[in-house]
């Protein structure tokens, strides 16, 4: 009788070996009919990789698992300059991009990154969900790739120092600054009579650390998880530009889903965008406090001293003929005058 057991047993799994697992264990391990990649640039902890995940799930979960994207953070499949050309050519679906580096691309996108344009998230997002976020996608669309989704927050961006406080305008002159490799940031502190200096991300620290430059710029959550605070003692609340995230997709594999299966993708997506925002409206208080404790000391500043210091030089004039007249009215709605 054992025996006899034992040999059905090893009758029944040879027999299950030959066939298709989905014969075997049923619907868990159908393939999708649709499977697409997203890459992003960050930390796989970071929340536009967290609040993307939660996207991909409930997109698979909502399409009847048809639709399977995965996710590939941390520049796994390239640096982000590789990942755009993915995502041109269509090797890559989606990716997650900074404005900044958009702009070489697609340059009016860089027009969010204005110097000071800014004062507060409700003037981002009303510029952002409203006319000049429209602007900037149509703009985008003319490529091959179109935005996906509502623009994601990749904060605004503040100044660190080792030597001297930056409290107003006049204290950046001849500031040694390390700059990202963007020029909207090199015009802008070169209009304040700072020395920006570009240098590449992986460098900052021995840049910092070697006094190569006195400070740096960035969104608080950098300045935290690549410790800069170990090499720098202030940073001034500056806010000086806001940068965001705008999640690309390439046209043809967008268009290769069924309408139905592409309403469930913008939708999930929009729902993480919003999510994501709030996250990083949080992490920037409790992070705060934590590079407080850390011993870096924080300063408040009068953001529109430096917006008047801009005005009275020709930098407002000349990215507004970049950027030209349509996009700037609509930039000027919500931030006001500029220059």
């Amino acid at each position: 009788m054992t025996t006899t057991f034992r040999q059905s047993r090893r009758t029944l799994l040879a027999g299950a070996a030959a066939l298709p697992l989905v014969t075997v264990f049923g619907r868990a391990v159908r393939a999708a009919e649709f499977e697409m990649k997203y890459a992003t640039g960050q930390d796989p902890t970071h929340p536009v990789n967290l609040r993307a995940q939660e996207a991909l799930n409930r997109i698979r979960e909502a399409s009847s698992g048809r639709v399977d994207i995965k996710l590939f953070p941390a520049n796994q499949l390239g640096s982000d300059t590789d990942l755009l050309s993915q995502v041109r050519s269509g090797a890559v679906d989606f990716f997650n991009l900074s404005s900044l580096i958009l702009a070489t691309f697609v340059p009016l996108s860089g027009i969010t990154s204005l110097g000071f344009a800014f004062r507060n998230y409700d003037e981002v997002w009303k510029a952002m969900d409203g006319e000049l976020g429209d602007h900037i996608r149509a703009e985008i669309a003319k490529t091959p790739i179109f935005t996906a989704s509502r623009v994601w927050d990749n904060g605004f961006r503040h100044v660190t120092s080792s030597t001297r406080e930056i409290r107003g305008p006049a204290d950046l002159k001849g500031f040694k600054l390390r700059v990202p490799p963007a020029p909207p940031l090199t015009s802008l502190f070169k209009a304040l009579d700072a020395a920006p200096s570009p240098i590449n991300f992986n460098e900052v620290y021995t840049a910092l650390q070697t006094k190569v430059v006195e400070g740096q710029e960035n969104p608080l959550a950098i300045i935290a998880t690549t410790r800069l605070y170990e090499v720098q003692k202030t940073c001034s609340l500056t806010g000086h530009v806001w940068d965001g995230y705008w999640v690309l997709g390439n046209k043809r594999s967008f268009a290769r889903l069924p309408n139905d299966m592409q309403a469930i993708v913008t939708r999930e997506l929009d729902k993480s965008a919003l999510d994501q925002r709030a996250d990083i409206a949080r992490l920037s208080e409790s992070l705060q406090a934590d590079l407080k404790a850390k011993g870096i000391t924080f300063i408040d500043v009068q953001r529109d001293e430096f917006r008047k210091a801009l005005a009275d030089t020709s930098f407002y004039a000349e990215w507004k003929q970049k950027y030209g007249a349509t996009a700037w009215g609509y930039l000027e709605k919500v931030s006001g005058k500029l220059g």
